[in-house]
């Protein structure tokens, strides 16, 4: 399971009509908004080997930044496209990506976060070429959204016949909101207890406390 949060758990080479929207879906993950000018580049990201964590800092505009604290090491990996980084010692990968509010402003739901969701569920069956048979809406912490839809299809090599993308999705101001889709990560439980561990170690900051 995974997105675009996004999870694209999506890393399967898939069989019969779904293998042209498979192969698209999986490279799209957690990378369906478009790249901003320069924000990739004013990232940092820097492992403590007596914390044993990683920290990732990125300023999103002047006045907007904020950072991620992750368990064990993380590197920027080397994937065209997006922003990604990968665990060094476990099996696990995590895109990021931003979206304006300007680009949801023609979406009817009242929130930042839902309207995010509902441009991705746009995207995907858009992408795909046929609607989900699931979609759920979750908050796994206060602030954060969880989306998550599958689609079920007798030619998927799964044993389940299933593909399920998924993405958190976290507003950062009124004007921007993160997806944070999680890749590669096969156990439902390691799954959940990563995410919680990235969106417990979100930080955002404004204003001069994100100039200092």
């Amino acid at each position: 399971m995974e997105t675009a949060a996004m999870r694209c758990e999506v890393r399967f080479l898939l069989a019969a009509g779904f293998l042209a929207w498979g192969a698209v879906a999986a490279a799209q993950a957690g990378a369906l908004a478009p790249e901003r000018d320069g924000w990739r580049e004013t990232s940092e990201i820097r492992f403590d080997p007596s914390m044993r964590e990683t920290r990732l800092a990125t300023r999103v505009t002047p006045g907007l930044c904020f950072s991620l604290s992750l368990p064990q090491e993380w590197r920027l990996s080397g994937e065209q496209g997006g922003f990604h980084v990968r665990a060094v010692s476990l099996e696990a990968g995590l895109d990021l990506s931003l979206r304006s509010a300007q680009e949801l402003q023609d979406l009817p739901q009242p929130e930042l976060a839902h309207r995010d969701a509902a441009f991705l569920q746009r995207d995907y069956e858009g992408l795909l070429g046929r609607p989900a048979q699931s979609v759920s809406l979750t908050s796994p912490v206060p602030g954060a959204t969880r989306w998550s839809a599958t689609w079920i299809d007798a030619s998927l090599p799964s044993a389940s016949r299933a593909m399920t993308v998924d993405a958190l999705i976290v507003p950062l101001s009124n004007e921007w909101v993160l997806e944070l889709s999680l890749r590669d990560v096969e156990e439902v439980e390691l799954h959940d207890a990563l995410s919680r561990r990235i969106l417990a170690g979100l930080q955002v900051r404004a204003g001069a406390a994100c100039r200092s």
